[in-house]
């Protein structure tokens, strides 16, 4: 059987770690074929072209081959677009990725979850922090609801009873959206979480999601951490620890 081999795939390297003494292993986002491992030979030698591309949050177009669960990559060419991101928004985008390597199962696509990604990667090295709180919320909710994680957000989860718009709801990672209680510190109403779901259901949903996040990013905040670390088996991620770490300093 001929080795396939794929050409000319959008991708983003997600985290790299040594493979020899020349060569490393880079897990990438591509858009057509999932979370995928390549092995990227010589990528550690000086001379190597793979060097000075092979970076996280940079637009890239490979080419790779094998059918072993650890393909082998033949080329990558960055697409130009913005440079690397520093400080908090390199923090940000680490978070991304983090997500993405433990709830995104290796050759599973997700097409419009790689857009999405890509469009939060422009807004955090756009520099403009002023969204960078609702372009991660996007995120949040539209990788949940890619990777099936997430309950529909216009019926409460137990009953499938209709909200009504007034009420107050939450969303609690071992129930799903119910009425919220008197304890509860965060909840949105109806109204809102029944706008949220109609933008989730969009073609192109990140732009539309992106404005209703805007207006209860903070309210939504804890409520999909909570999910998130449910999900992904842990209190705190380890980059949102980074980020405490450094912050405490």
């Amino acid at each position: 059987m001929a080795t396939r081999r794929i050409a000319d795939e959008p991708a983003y390297v997600l985290h790299r770690y040594d493979w020899s003494e020349s060569s490393l292993i880079v897990e990438v986002f591509t858009r057509h074929h999932g979370r995928i491992a390549l092995v990227a030979k010589g990528a550690k030698r000086p001379s190597s072209s793979f060097r000075p591309i092979l970076l996280p949050m940079q637009p890239l177009h490979l080419a790779f081959g094998g059918d072993a669960e650890i393909r082998t990559l033949k080329s990558a060419e960055w697409q130009g677009g913005h440079v690397m991101p520093t400080g908090d928004a390199l923090l940000s985008g680490y978070y991304l990725n983090e997500l993405l390597l433990t709830l995104l199962a290796r050759d599973d696509p997700h097409p419009v979850l790689f857009d999405v990604y890509a469009r939060v990667v422009e807004v955090i090295a756009s520099q403009h922090g002023e969204v960078l709180q609702a372009a991660l919320r996007s995120y949040e909710l539209l990788l949940l609801r890619e990777v099936g994680l997430l309950p529909q957000l216009d019926v409460q989860t137990m009953t499938l009873g209709a909200l009504q718009p007034q009420a107050r709801y939450t969303l609690v990672p071992e129930g799903g959206l119910r009425q919220a209680h008197a304890d509860d510190r965060t909840s949105l109403s109806g109204a809102q979480w029944t706008d949220l779901q109609a933008t989730l259901a969009l073609d192109a949903p990140f732009t539309a999601t992106l404005r209703a996040c805007a207006e209860m990013s903070a309210e939504l905040k804890p409520q999909l951490r909570a999910l998130l670390h449910y999900h992904c088996g842990t209190k705190t991620l380890r980059t949102r620890q980074m980020m405490i770490d450094i912050q405490s300093l």
